[in-house]
């Protein structure tokens, strides 16, 4: 179904190249790195944390500036979406093959967005923050509404979420991008269902860090709504995200939804310009 939100309240239809979405009208945003808003950081360290840091193992990840140590280039593919959206069930195909076909330096983020929860289905992996964070998007693309699937790869790139090709496309030019500097990463579980994410990479002013606990696969039957009797598939949707002014190294802690263990998640973080929202880095790592 195509629909739009008019400024009435109600569902309208409208085409968007030739691609299903559904869109939805916003007004008012706050600042990217506060999302705990209306609609929608970071323990004293020991000499030992320093030793510890310098230790770390290197995963994947890589930094925006090109050095004489050259990395090969990355993708970060957020997707919003919602399981109360009849158009959104191709694009969660569409970065599932994405992410079979290139197992390094593509980093798919499954953002469930909650503002179709009123069509009859509340989807249990959607949060306001990610609705915010889609907002936020909304005004550096100059865009008069949000919709779903989106798609946004390393915060310069949007387009309709089912379009195949052009995710195919952006990804494979972004991983042709010459990079540097990679970022150290380490995930604990800890007690109460915490885990503990420390990180290492360079101070850089006006940039954060975003840090994502995703569900590494995801299944859900649909029982009212768009989607009824529909088994919906997600890979890496995000369970907890916390956004932070960089300090150099964390901690950050992040927790597990009920139900959910380590086996089941990894850990997902990027480095962002807090102004411009263009991914400069992103590295991912298990939890231990």
């Amino acid at each position: 179904m195509l629909s739009y939100f008019g400024r009435e309240g109600r569902i309208m239809s409208v085409t968007r190249h030739i691609f299903y979405t559904h869109q939805f009208n916003f007004s008012n945003t706050n600042t990217f790195y506060n999302p705990c808003n209306d609609m929608i950081l970071l323990e004293k360290k020991s000499f030992m944390w320093l030793i510890f840091l310098s230790a770390m193992p290197l995963v994947t990840g890589f930094q925006k500036t090109s050095t004489n140590r050259s990395l090969p280039g990355f993708a970060v593919v957020e997707l919003f979406t919602s399981e109360g959206c009849s158009s959104c069930p191709p694009a969660d195909e569409a970065v599932k093959d994405i992410a079979g076909k290139y197992k390094l330096n593509v980093f798919v983020l499954g953002f469930h967005v909650d503002y179709w929860n009123y069509l009859g289905w509340k989807d249990p992996f959607s949060k306001p923050d990610y609705s915010e964070r889609q907002k936020q998007y909304a005004l550096i693309f100059s865009l008069n509404t949000i919709y779903t699937p989106q798609i946004i790869v390393n915060g310069k790139t949007e387009f309709v979420g089912s379009d195949k090709n052009k995710l195919e496309e952006t990804v494979t030019r972004e991983l042709k991008m010459v990079v540097g500097s990679p970022i150290q990463l380490y995930a604990k579980e800890e007690r109460d269902n915490e885990i503990e994410v420390k990180y290492n990479t360079e101070k850089t002013q006006g940039d954060i860090i975003n840090i994502a606990l995703v569900q590494v696969q995801a299944e859900n039957n649909i029982s009212e709504g768009e989607n009824e009797g529909k088994v919906l598939h997600h890979i890496n949707a995000v369970r907890d995200f916390k956004i932070g002014e960089l300090n150099g190294s964390g901690p950050v802690l992040l927790h597990f939804p009920a139900g959910l263990s380590k086996k089941d998640c990894k850990i997902i973080a990027f480095l962002q310009d807090k102004k411009t929202m263009r991914i400069l880095s992103a590295a991912s790592a298990d939890i231990y």
